[in-house]
């Protein structure tokens, strides 16, 4: 399927990843809401979260510049200090922003 490099193209695109997005969430919840939650399957879904996580920064960290490494460098120590995930993102971005102003 090609769509066209138009304002159209886009919007089309945009309104195909958002149906995508949305019947994968109404999915999910249609599925979990008949898997009873039990401590076995608490700790899988808890697994998972940070198989997802790791998943994700584990290429960046390999193949990404000195900035996103640092970045992933000031999230870590800023998560492990203050444990709140917010202000650890702030930090990770603002060290990749600098990094990239300065370099």
């Amino acid at each position: 399927m090609t769509l066209p490099s138009t304002t159209a193209g886009a919007v089309i695109a945009i309104l195909v990843m958002a149906l995508v997005t949305f019947l994968t969430r109404a999915g999910g919840v249609f599925v979990m809401s008949r898997v009873p939650i039990g401590p076995r399957v608490e700790r899988f879904i808890n697994a998972m979260a940070g198989s997802v996580l790791v998943a994700v920064i584990t290429p960046m960290a390999v193949q990404g510049d000195w900035g996103a490494r640092l970045a992933l460098l000031a999230t870590l120590g800023t998560m492990l200090t203050l444990q709140k995930p917010l202000p650890a993102i702030a930090a990770g971005i603002f060290t990749a922003a600098l990094w990239r102003l300065v370099a």
